[in-house]
């Protein structure tokens, strides 16, 4: 019997058309082993609201067509299920997909899920919102701020948005307060990571995974200017974690203090958030399509 498996594309992610891309599903996927159903959002939480109403029909597999935002809310439906999330990425950053070695090509990522199995992933709580990847505060929330607002997407807009940023954002004094955690500091970035980075390869949290029940939490301090090549070079070569303007905790949850309300992301989705906030993770939580293991 064949297994329904659901595609929910996003066409407002990344920056390429996907009015092609329920032909390609179609030629792509094993269509001996899968009934597929392919849907498009048309507004914010329509994915969730699609991914509901699978779950409820009785689909095995949920594809998220998108970038981490898309993958939140298709992710959000699934968890505690036991239905499976698919990826093919399709956005700017694709952070989780990234994490889990799935193909960044179309193409690559439809082949991937002929020959896939669910493995079980931890999902984190921010204040009860669900994330799978990183959320956090700082100047990666400003910037995903900013690049929101923008009529441009892609990544040369996105770094556009950090080097204005770095210009216009102002640091804020924190403390972070959890067991055996009692950290008060000024930080211009603070990243609380499930998966290992931001997205186009930049690993905030080299060491993170999405198996071991706990959060790694990336805290960077105020840098001068000339220190920003050799802070990108570390991103990109999984090495930030050793830099000197970067502290790293690991903890399975935590409570964030601030002195002001302001911008706030969970996987890159900005948003404002107040001057308490609680971050936990739940092990387990949620099935996702990875390459399988012969």
């Amino acid at each position: 019997m064949k297994k329904k498996i659901a595609f929910i594309i996003n066409p407002f992610s990344g920056t390429n058309t996907k009015t092609t891309l329920p032909d390609l599903i179609i030629k792509e996927l094993n269509t001996s082993l899968f009934e597929p159903e392919i849907v498009f959002t048309t507004h914010k939480g329509h994915g969730l609201e699609f991914t509901k109403s699978f779950v409820a029909a009785g689909y095995e597999k949920v594809v998220a067509v998108g970038g981490d935002g898309t993958v939140n809310e298709i992710g959000g439906g699934l968890i505690n299920t036991n239905a499976a999330l698919g990826i093919i990425p399709a956005g700017s950053g694709n952070g989780l997909a990234r994490h889990l070695s799935i193909p960044i090509s179309t193409k690559g990522a439809i082949h991937l899920l002929n020959h896939s199995e669910p493995i079980k992933m931890d999902y984190g709580l921010v204040n009860e919102q669900p994330f799978f990847c990183t959320c956090g505060t700082g100047f990666d929330a400003y910037v995903s701020t900013e690049f929101a607002k923008s009529q441009n997407r892609g990544v040369m807009t996105y770094i556009e948005k950090m080097i204005t940023g770095y210009f216009n954002y102002k640091s804020q004094n924190y403390h972070l307060l959890g067991e055996g955690i009692d950290l008060k500091d000024k930080a211009f970035v603070i990243t609380f990571a499930n998966a290992s980075q931001w997205g186009n390869n930049a690993y905030i949290a080299p060491q993170a995974s999405v198996q071991d029940g706990m959060m790694d939490i990336s805290i960077m301090s105020n840098f001068p200017i000339i220190a920003i090549p050799s802070i990108a070079l570390q991103l990109f070569a999984k090495t930030i974690d050793k830099d000197l303007f970067m502290t790293t905790l690991r903890t399975s949850e935590i409570t964030l203090y601030r002195d002001e309300v302001g911008p706030f992301h969970y996987d890159g989705e900005p948003y404002e958030e107040g001057l308490e906030v609680k971050i936990r993770m739940v092990p387990d939580g949620l099935n996702v399509l990875v390459k399988k293991r012969f």
